[in-house]
């Protein structure tokens, strides 16, 4: 590929610090971006996150640019497009009250038994996002220097996917950031977010970019590196924001619809 036609990302971590905006600069250099390619953000966040820590820091795009950013929270369950007057969603694949219910139980209970239950977490530990149900073992505020401290290795979160997927055979249990348990429809993941976004955009896989935190086998993020999207990884949102500096430099140079 000479230069990609969409740029993607993850979020926490990766373009911003965990929960947090996205910086000044990161802003800038999607700005930057949008004038040249499609640009793509898929994370396990859920909407209003990405209206807090995105679409907030970004509100002075032209109509050009906002139509060429794809904003897909909770691992493409969800997908937002501009339409002209604002990010709505194009669909939304919410999950049943059963199913979260069921869900809801099976983490609160298998957490307890495992010794995984946090007693004095920094927010909520569940949290219902709509089309996910996720598990934050300290808490939805949690530090970032806690939250990595907590399973470095990952073997926390894959004990606790082991124990809750058994009970929850019509869904999909994942590990999804540093201390968090991703809940979604089966066969859901950010791999098929980045496939749907093939879909809409008619931009194929191998002619976009994406940049992770998480591209490990154990990661969040790999599902996208395993089906054909060329990925770079990255260790922050300072790095990922060099890193897009070089590509820049590379790109053509904007352009107008």
């Amino acid at each position: 590929m000479s230069h990609p036609r969409l740029v993607a990302f993850d979020l926490d971590d990766t373009l911003a610090p965990s929960k947090g905006e996205i910086d000044d600069r990161i802003a800038e250099l999607l700005r930057d971006l949008l004038r040249r390619v499609d640009v793509a953000i898929i994370s396990g966040g859920n909407e209003q996150q990405f209206r807090t820590q995105v679409i907030a820091r970004l509100d002075d795009l032209g109509i050009d640019e906002s139509s060429r950013l794809h904003l897909l929270p909770t691992c493409g369950t969800r997908y937002l497009r501009h339409d002209g007057a604002g990010f709505a969603a194009v669909y939304a694949h919410d999950l049943t009250d059963d199913e979260k219910t069921a869900a809801l139980a099976a983490l609160q209970e298998e957490a307890e038994r495992l010794g995984l239950w946090e007693a004095e977490p920094w927010g909520d530990i569940l949290e219902d996002r709509g089309s996910q149900i996720t598990f934050s073992a300290l808490g939805q505020r949690a530090p970032r220097d806690a939250k990595h401290a907590w399973d470095p290795s990952g073997e926390r979160r894959a004990a606790l996917r082991d124990a809750v997927a058994p009970r929850l055979p019509g869904l999909e249990v994942r590990s999804g950031g540093s201390t968090s348990i991703d809940i979604t429809r089966a066969g859901i993941d950010k791999a098929y977010g980045m496939q749907k976004l093939a879909e809409h955009t008619g931009i194929r896989l191998d002619d976009m970019l994406f940049y992770g935190d998480r591209l490990d086998e154990d990661g969040n993020d790999y599902p996208v590196l395993a089906i054909g999207v060329p990925s770079i990884a990255v260790d922050g949102w300072q790095d990922t924001a060099d890193k897009l500096d070089a590509l820049i430099a590379t790109l053509p140079a904007p352009v107008a619809r």
